[in-house]
């Protein structure tokens, strides 16, 4: 892997090309601009079959049309959904199945992901279930989706109960990630995919925490060069977690950093009225502050996690305050990661090194859902 710095020109003119390894199920991301026109590097991973693209009605106006054009003979029709986390549920999913069996979609189809997180996850349970298993492309037209949930294989759908509660692994056949589509992407969404990313740093890799927030000023203002640089380096760290734990028996629960509270908080605050990105960096400072608390972290290092989200980056990190702990414990006792009703957590033993524990005192985790504006303070 190359260093943090990569020459800037090359990374504007170079597209780069990273593997997941998963034997047979292996598959390439390819990182770059202009990704979208590039007629060869899609059409190879495609079936005998036409491709359908599901995309939603925010991004369908801006990349359909292209889409089509690089897809050529093979592609076949589009299914358009409303745009929004309070569309992703089995609802949904059912509608799609209505289109694909009415169309007399069989298994040589591939359905084309054209959208961020939740259009790459409901197209991915899709392809996973529709006659067993088809073939799907994503195209992740967000920060947020390009260095997280487009890959890895994790597909799945919302439950009011719970986030992502229904689902399956299921790897794509590849992931096109074209970064010039960042450029349409408003401020708000540019952040909130930036705490993923800043999640990766927290976890494992402190060297590139560290350049992250050197470089802060320059990602934020959409520099071509860093952000390319940053979404291979967090697609490159989530490939090869995922290649040593695709079901996220172990290493790979390390990537829910901040995602116990963080579900909480979207599944209590009503799905879409915040953004995902949003309630993991809220997710991240409480993980931080419950860290502090178990002697984990120092002061100082809680404060610090709070200090790059919040003063570098500009993301809110205070919860909303109308959520119970009453609320927060049940939703978080649903969680993925919980284990015969105990709720296992990912905390901080510094920014940069991430452990799984299920081993938190009650008392403990009830000041950090209590703490409000007070977290790592």
């Amino acid at each position: 892997m190359r260093g943090f710095f990569a020459d800037e020109r090359e990374a504007q003119d170079t597209v780069e090309t990273l593997n997941v390894d998963l034997g047979e199920r292996s598959y390439p991301i390819f990182i770059g601009p202009g990704l979208l026109k590039e007629t060869d590097r899609l059409r190879s991973h495609l079936g005998q079959g036409q491709a359908v693209i599901i995309s939603n009605d925010t991004v369908a106006p801006l990349y359909l049309d292209q889409v089509k054009q690089t897809l050529g003979d093979s592609y076949g029709w589009e299914i358009i959904l409303p745009d929004g986390e309070t569309h992703k549920n089995l609802g949904t999913i059912s509608q799609i199945y209505d289109r694909l069996l009415r169309a007399k979609a069989d298994r040589q189809t591939t359905l084309v992901a054209l959208g961020g997180g939740v259009i790459g996850d409901i197209t991915g349970f899709a392809a996973a279930t529709y006659q067993r298993g088809i073939n799907f492309i994503q195209i992740p037209t967000t920060l947020l989706a390009q260095v997280d949930s487009s890959v890895g294989g994790k597909t799945g759908v919302n439950h009011p109960l719970g986030k992502n509660m229904i689902g399956a692994f299921y790897q794509p056949r590849c992931v096109l990630i074209d970064t010039e589509v960042l450029l349409t992407l408003p401020e708000r969404e540019i952040k909130a995919g930036l705490a993923e990313v800043i999640k990766y740093g927290l976890i494992n890799q402190p060297d590139f925490l560290s350049w992250l927030t050197n470089n802060a000023a320059d990602i934020l203002a959409l520099d071509n060069a860093k952000l390319t640089e940053t979404i291979r380096i967090c697609c490159q760290a989530k490939a090869d977690i995922v290649a040593a734990d695709e079901r996220e028996v172990g290493l790979r629960a390390l990537l829910n950093l901040g995602h116990t509270f963080g579900h909480a908080i979207e599944t209590a605050s009503g799905y879409g009225n915040l953004l995902h990105g949003e309630t993991i960096a809220m997710g991240m400072v409480m993980a931080a502050d419950l860290s502090r608390r178990l002697d984990l972290l120092s002061a100082e290092q809680a404060a610090k996690v709070r200090d790059i989200l919040e003063n570098d980056f500009s993301m809110p990190v205070i919860p909303p305050a109308q959520i119970s702990t009453e609320t927060y414990l049940e939703l978080m006792s649903s969680d993925k990661k919980a284990e015969q009703g105990r709720i296992r957590f990912i905390l901080l033993e510094a920014p940069g090194k991430a452990v799984l524990t299920g081993e938190v005192p009650p008392d403990l985790l009830k000041e950090t859902l209590t703490a409000g504006d007070g977290l790592c303070r």
